[in-house]
């Protein structure tokens, strides 16, 4: 029986005021209330005050997630902007400090505030979460398996954090080194089942280390709360139809190796240490570079593995009806991802003439507008 392969995204922002392009560390406590009255369920805190997560219903279609999706943008944008705020899409902020942002007063994020130091204030980053419905739990753990082979391909398409603190860090994505501070984050081990995992993540809980399989912050786990496989290495899209794109291809993905174990075929397994040296080249050089196609043993440019990943997944693709938001991946290869254009704002902007200071704040108001690219309907999701 095909699983669900039903789909859900998790988007964090990052709230800067208008005025300033700063992050704002203590955004008014009605704005977030205004949020979730006009999406119950929908718009969350974030560990850092200056965060703020939205999260689409469980979704049949592209074209549903992405519309809730543009509405939850819609919604967060609409409501900040009362208030002089706006949400920027983007991993990391180009010039803010992390020193002065305050964690949200939960009980769950006190005890990580405690537990984790000075790495967990230092979390100023966000990120994109997709979850696709596999209901099996043996087969939730063996797609993830295969699947981690790919998860740098996506990376790469979506990087967003160039910056930290005014410098450019020669990194497409660092949110990835900052996140790296924390403990479980990175690459899952392979599991030979659903019970292995359970076990392992048992002997964790029985000493007292996490108190549940959420205290994994894995680039993709088993999701502890939902029968869904939860995708989470990607930096978040700056521009919405780039984080449709994303979302999809992880889902054809998914279905094309559910399709290739139905003929007993599986993708040849890697190990983590040939898998992360492509995490570590999609996070230093995005599209830029090339990955490793351990098949051939050389590294290919990106666009050859893109056209590869476009057509093993066009069966999917055309299952899900979602050919075109697939195939635009070859659009954001073509104008770069959010951390490329970042960048060339900020050289054109020194170029020009302008200080260190107003090149950034250039970078800022570029992402306040990109973030809202495509996101019609400010109203809240139905």
């Amino acid at each position: 029986m095909e699983p669900s392969f039903t789909l859900g995204l998790e988007e964090e922002y990052l709230l800067v005021d208008r005025r300033t392009g700063d992050i704002v560390p203590a955004p008014p406590e009605e704005m977030l209330e205004a949020c979730q009255e006009q999406a119950p369920g929908r718009i969350h805190p974030e560990f850092l005050r200056c965060q703020i997560e939205v999260g689409t219903p469980v979704c049949s279609t592209l074209a549903e997630a992405r519309s809730e999706l543009a509405a939850l943008r819609g919604t967060v944008a609409g409501v900040a902007d009362r208030h002089g705020l706006a949400p920027i899409a983007a991993s990391t902020h180009p010039f803010a400090a992390w020193e002065p942002q305050k964690h949200t007063n939960r009980d769950r994020y006190n005890m990580l505030a405690r537990d984790l130091g000075a790495p967990a204030r230092r979390l100023m980053i966000c990120g994109m979460h997709v979850h696709i419905g596999i209901e099996d739990d043996d087969l939730r753990i063996d797609l993830m398996n295969q699947v981690r082979y790919f998860l740098p391909h996506l990376l790469a398409l979506s990087t967003s954090s160039p910056f930290w603190r005014g410098r450019d860090m020669e990194r497409r994505s660092y949110r990835l080194s900052v996140w790296h501070e924390l403990p479980r984050t990175g690459m899952p081990a392979g599991f030979q089942s659903y019970g292995e995992y359970q076990s392992h993540v048992a002997a964790l809980v029985d000493a007292g280390v996490i108190e549940d399989a959420t205290k994994l912050w894995w680039d993709i786990r088993p999701s502890f709360r939902f029968p869904t496989l939860e995708m989470r290495i990607t930096d978040i899209c700056t521009r919405l139809d780039d984080a449709v794109t994303v979302a999809a291809l992880f889902r054809c993905l998914l279905r094309m190796l559910w399709r290739l174990k139905l003929r007993n075929v599986t993708w040849r397994p890697y190990k983590n240490m040939l898998i992360e040296e492509n995490r570590w080249r999609a996070q230093r050089y995005g599209l830029d570079s090339g990955l490793v196609d351990f098949g051939q043993g050389r590294i290919v440019p990106y666009p050859d593995l893109l056209e590869e990943i476009i057509e093993l997944t066009r069966e999917d693709a055309a299952h899900f009806g979602c050919t075109a938001e697939v195939e635009r991946a070859r659009d954001i290869l073509a104008r770069g991802t959010s951390a490329h254009r970042q960048v060339d704002i900020h050289r054109a902007a020194l170029e020009a003439g302008a200080s260190e200071d107003e090149a950034l704040r250039k970078v800022v108001d570029w992402l306040v507008e990109e973030t809202m690219v495509g996101v019609a309907d400010q109203s809240a999701p139905g």
